[in-house]
């Protein structure tokens, strides 16, 4: 099928990009790298009356990064990520997912801010920012606000975008001393959308106590979903023991309730989400302990 007639706009500065969504609202789309926004299009799931093609605004690509944040400008794309050594040093969360997310010839077009604003509930990013506290900067033709990722994502595929707003930027903290993570994901085939995925966090303190921990799941409730409160029983353990972390795993297949699909029954989806709880803050913590 062909998309429904549109008009197309050519964005020519962010200031130009805000106005035009300000003045169409609901009825226009941002063009980033198009692959997901296109192939909706294509089936006549969305129907905008407008395009504004934001790819000549050069100001909403880069990374950017300081001692104490980094920050991702939303039309970077996955490939400057892949390449990006700060990024690769910094979040070795990204860097262990971005493999997993579909194939090259994607990840080369598609950008980091158009991925979270699709909010599709099996994607990795929305998961890994959420695990890595990240903070999403929202601008307008009225100015501009931010927001934890934490509260970014309100749904499948639904954010907390207003219809005039556009996602501009992430910023990362920089992770404390002592820190590791790890993300983990079961697919049916390399790049297809994960049947279930675990983004862990795990921070020790000086004495090598778990001062903190995020656990953060995709693919397995209609939007990222927080296991922090599952997870918080390992805080203030100086010696986190398997069985500790099986008890964790066991606390957050009882707090699941996974959707079920052609490829995986909401029971299996379940069990597998508790094996890469497992997996993910064992690993985590053993990179923690040793500063990897």
């Amino acid at each position: 099928m062909k998309p429904a007639a549109f008009r197309y706009i050519a964005a020519t500065s962010l200031g130009h990009a805000l106005a035009l969504k300000a003045e169409h609202g609901d009825e226009a789309k941002f063009l980033a790298g198009g692959q997901s926004l296109m192939p909706t299009m294509n089936f006549r799931l969305a129907r905008p009356a407008v395009l504004i093609d934001i790819n000549g605004v050069n100001e909403l690509a880069g990374v950017r990064c300081s001692d104490h944040a980094t920050q991702i400008g939303a039309l970077t794309r996955y490939r400057a990520l892949e390449r990006d050594a700060g990024i690769q040093a910094r979040f070795p969360l990204i860097g262990e997912a971005l493999p997993e997310i579909a194939h090259p010839q994607i990840r080369n077009r598609g950008t980091l801010g158009g991925n979270l604003c699709h909010a599709d509930p099996a994607s990795e990013m929305p998961a890994i920012m959420v695990a890595l506290g990240a903070s999403l900067r929202i601008a307008s033709a009225h100015g501009e606000r931010v927001l934890p990722a934490s509260e970014f994502f309100l749904g499948g595929l639904t954010t907390a975008l207003a219809p005039d707003e556009m996602l501009v930027e992430i910023e990362l903290p920089a992770a404390p001393a002592r820190s590791g993570g790890c993300f983990m994901e079961v697919a049916r085939r390399r790049g297809d959308f994960a049947i279930a995925g675990v983004a862990a966090m795990v921070t020790l303190d000086g004495d090598y106590i778990c001062s903190n921990v995020r656990l953060v799941l995709c693919g397995v409730g209609e939007m990222p979903v927080d296991a922090g409160g599952a997870a918080d029983a390992l805080l203030g353990q100086a010696d986190i023991t398997d069985a500790a972390i099986c008890d964790v795993a066991a606390a957050v297949q009882a707090m699941l309730d996974p959707p079920g699909s052609v490829h995986a029954t909401a029971a299996y989806q379940r069990h597998i989400a508790g094996v890469l709880v497992e997996r993910t803050l064992t690993t985590a913590h053993m990179r923690a302990r040793h500063g990897q």
